[in-house]
């Protein structure tokens, strides 16, 4: 029982993190957790965040799907948890995945404005509408998680629905992700040290945190400020450029990743490269056989997505999204170009990458459940 809720919780950590580009909504996590009605299960479980992250992969027919949770200190010893939960919220915590705060007031809603993200949350924010108008402008940017069958559902606080609804950045948002911020506080696991060097480079005991992945700072009277030490941010020069780009297998978006101008990404059935984009376990015995370990190599280079065959068998574009066979241009080994708006890679049919918000999603198949591994007696879901 231990070993399958620690396998569990494994599975659940690889859903939660703080970069912009990937987090698909915000939670408050000492919120989810005390959603009893949902299992019938103890006061707080860790277990509920996975269930939360999976209806959000449903309704986003997604798999691999991100959420950026947001953390009052006090969960980090909450009794109502298990030992074992405490020690990987406190994980989450030092590796930066999750924001830990000493007072979280309405930091989700400052996190959701902006990145532009839903949040799924039972409040209703009634005193915050006319700080953040899209609370009532924009349905289905707040969701209810309750009791459905086989899991939780959403309810849109406002217009009804149950589908979450992004929004854009707001531009006050846009321009402090158009820059790197450092904290001065040692060992800062949001702002800390960089892989870029730079101004991050003399950092003692920082988080090896990318500059690319950094969330947003807080504002403290218009002051981008470290949420979690309430210290003012130092702006360490422009942020890298980056397009978030996804894989798809069988019409089913199965994950996103960042490219960024630092590092290109190999992407192929097993890549040997360190940040390599792993497709294999998504793929049939014949995909396998075609799809060589390392089979593209994405680059961005002065604003433009660079795709080079570096496979044996080859791949193609396919220019707009078109699927017919004559609009297919063949992409031979070592051969290179450049990704247009709306083009996409296809390694073997059925097996393609493109950008993300241009690859649409609508596939028969059902996510991957992060709570898989979950075992039976932990989740007592209301019968239908």
């Amino acid at each position: 029982m231990r070993f399958e809720i620690s396998k569990v919780l494994d599975a659940i950590e690889g859903r939660v993190c703080t970069d912009p580009s990937l987090a698909r909504a915000v939670v408050d996590l000492a919120e989810v957790i005390r959603y009893q009605d949902i299992d019938g299960g103890r006061p707080a479980s860790l277990l509920r965040l996975g269930m939360v992250i999976d209806a959000l992969s449903r309704e986003l027919e997604e798999d691999s799907v991100q959420v950026y949770a947001v953390v009052h200190r006090a969960l980090l010893s909450d009794a109502d948890l298990t030992s074992n939960e405490r020690m990987v919220v406190r994980r989450w915590a030092d590796d930066g995945l999750v924001e830990v705060l000493d007072n979280p007031g309405d930091r989700m809603l400052e996190v959701a404005d902006l990145l532009g993200l839903p949040v799924l949350s039972r409040v209703r924010f009634d005193g915050l509408r006319g700080r953040f108008p899209w609370l009532v402008e924009q349905p289905g940017r707040v969701l209810a998680p309750v009791p459905g069958a086989g899991g939780p559902a959403f309810i849109a606080h406002v217009g009804g629905g149950h589908s979450p609804v992004a929004g854009k950045r707001s531009p006050t948002g846009a321009k402090l992700l158009a820059r790197q911020w450092r904290c001065p506080e040692s060992g800062c696991a949001l702002f800390g040290s960089g892989g870029g060097g730079g101004a991050f480079a003399d950092l003692a005991g920082g988080a090896d945190r990318s500059p690319a992945g950094q969330p947003p700072p807080a504002l403290r009277n218009g002051v981008p400020t470290c949420p979690r030490h309430g210290v003012r941010l130092g702006d360490a020069g422009p942020r890298p450029r980056t397009e978030v780009l996804a894989v798809r297998v069988g019409g089913l978006v199965r994950r996103r990743f960042v490219l960024s101008e630092e590092q290109p990404v190999v992407a192929g059935r097993a890549p040997e490269q360190e940040g390599g984009i792993m497709l294999g376990q998504w793929l049939n015995d014949e995909a396998r056989r075609w799809i060589s370990r390392g089979h593209v190599r994405f680059e961005l280079r002065v604003g433009e997505v660079i795709v080079t065959d570096v496979s044996t068998n080859g791949s193609g574009i396919r220019p707009a999204g078109s699927m017919a066979e004559a609009d297919r241009i063949a992409l031979a080994p070592q051969q290179s170009r450049v990704l247009g708006e709306n083009d996409m890679v296809e390694l073997y049919p059925g097996v393609q990458i493109g950008r993300a918000e241009e690859l649409p999603t609508g596939a028969p198949f059902t996510p991957t459940s992060v709570m898989a591994e979950a075992p039976t007696m932990a989740m007592r879901l209301p019968r239908p």
